[in-house]
C-alpha cells in the first residue's frame, strides 16, 4: 500500500489550508492509500527553529516524510510566498529528502496575484530537496473555501471539480511511480 504524507504549513489553528489538506488526505484514504499527516504548526517551535534533530516530534515527522511514497504539501500564501514555518520544516529535510517521492503542492491565497508562487517559490525548493516528480500544483482562493460550524469545509463547485482532478492525477502518478520502482526499492 502506497504511503502518503500530507504536510500542512499553515501557522493558524483554524486554517482553510489545513482543512483542505485534511480533505485531500481523506480522499486519498478512500482510494486505498495509507495517509498520515504532519501539521508543522504543532511541532515544537524551539526544536524547529534550533534544528533540534534529536527532538522526538521532529524525528517522527521527518521519518514519516522519509517513508512516504507521495507528499501533499499545503501552504497558505502570504506576501507571494509560502509560510516561514513550512520553510523551516523543509530546511530540516536531508539534502535529498524528497528523492523518489511524488509531490503535490497545494496553496491557498487571497489573490490570484500569488498563484505563480507555487512554481516560482515552492517548486524550486522541492526540486532542490530531490523531488524529481512534482505534479501540477493547485491554487485556490480563500474565499472559495467556506468553513461550516462543525469545522468541515465546503469548496465552490467548479473549484471542487478541479481539485478532484488534481488529486486523481497525483494518485495515479504515485501508483505509476511505485510500479516503475525496481524490486529492491
Amino acid at each position: 500500500m502506497a504511503r502518503i504524507v500530507c504536510i500542512s504549513g499553515s501557522p493558524t489553528a483554524t486554517s482553510r489550508t489545513l482543512s483542505l489538506s485534511a480533505r485531500i488526505g481523506a480522499d486519498l484514504r478512500a482510494q486505498g492509500f495509507q495517509v498520515q499527516s504532519v501539521n508543522v504548526r504543532e511541532l515544537p517551535a524551539e526544536d524547529l527553529l534550533h534544528a533540534n534533530l534529536e527532538s522526538p516530534a521532529l524525528k517522527e515527522a521527518l521519518s514519516l516524510v522519509e517513508g512516504a511514497d507521495g507528499i501533499v504539501l499545503s501552504t497558505p500564501l502570504y506576501k507571494a510566498s509560502y509560510t516561514g514555518v513550512l520553510k523551516v520544516f523543509l530546511d530540516l529535510l536531508p539534502q535529498f529528502g524528497l528523492t523518489g517521492k511524488v509531490v503535490l503542492p497545494i496553496a491557498t491565497g487571497g489573490s490570484l496575484a500569488h498563484v505563480l508562487a507555487l512554481d516560482y517559490a515552492l517548486r524550486p525548493v522541492l526540486q532542490s530537496a530531490g523531488a524529481q516528480h512534482v505534479v501540477g500544483g493547485f491554487f485556490v482562493l480563500d474565499k472559495l473555501i467556506q468553513r461550516k460550524e462543525d469545522g468541515s469545509i465546503t469548496i465552490e463547485e467548479d473549484t471542487q471539480k478541479r481539485l478532484i482532478g488534481v488529486v486523481q492525477n497525483f494518485a495515479d502518478s504515485v501508483r505509476r511511480h511505485l510500479i516503475a520502482l525496481p524490486a529492491s526499492a
